[in-house]
């Protein structure tokens, strides 16, 4: 922290015009660190490509769940996959290592089993995104790291139910209608894991608010003038 603040003082948010964020909990923190007031905060969403908006809900035809990302240890894919084979739950996961010759990525594809661990390292195309999550039971996210995650918005569009870690983003983003995790806490994850892949066929995607960078775009505009 000490790094960060020698490259943003702690005024830097109160002298600025207007400070822009997504969420409430990121308002709270501009207000509760940096004293900024309320009227130089402004909370505006963020959006999605048209190829996500316009995707029909999908027929679940894949028997997994899928989890997108790097795999990295701030992603926690390596317990994500632990816990699936430990549940017996199968998880798709979609995203290439940092580093193949790397220590933590051995780790990993030693889980791969192409039963409850199966990996593809890309996508070829945002359409092939699409239809990957039409496909899949649910998304699921295991990392300690977001505030909006797109990725779980996508999955949304795409009409999948999601199973994502309980924090303050997510909680104000999704409420009761998403399931969630607590990372770090591998045994109780890997119960809530099976029973969200066991409660998959009676649970919904969130029905929340989805929005196009056409309407961040106007959002913006209005702001500025």
């Amino acid at each position: 922290w000490g790094a960060i603040r020698s490259q943003l003082k702690w005024s830097s948010y109160k002298a600025c015009d207007l400070n822009i964020v997504g969420l409430n909990v990121e308002a709270d923190v501009l207000r509760k660190v940096y004293s900024v007031p309320d009227e130089k905060i402004k909370l505006i969403p963020l959006g999605l490509s048209q190829h996500f908006l316009k995707a029909s809900h999908g027929e679940q035809l894949s028997d997994s769940p899928i989890t997108t990302g790097t795999i990295t240890e701030r992603k926690r894919s390596l317990e994500l996959a632990t816990m699936a084979k430990a549940a017996k739950v199968p998880v798709h996961f979609i995203g290439k290592p940092y580093d193949e010759d790397g220590a933590y990525w051995k780790s990993f594809k030693a889980l791969i089993d192409d039963k409850y661990v199966m990996h593809t390292p890309h996508t070829e195309s945002v359409d092939e995104m699409v239809r990957l999550l039409k496909q899949s039971k649910g998304y699921i996210l295991y990392s300690d790291y977001e505030n909006w995650c797109l990725s779980a918005h996508e999955a949304i569009a795409c009409g999948i139910p999601i199973l994502i870690p309980d924090q303050p983003w997510s909680r104000e983003l999704f409420g009761d209608q998403a399931s969630y995790l607590l990372p770090g806490k591998i045994d109780e994850n890997t119960l809530r894991l099976k029973t969200f892949y066991d409660s998959i066929p009676s649970l919904k995607a969130p029905d929340i608010s989805l929005y196009s960078w056409n309407d961040v775009a106007r959002q913006l505009v209005a702001t500025y003038e």
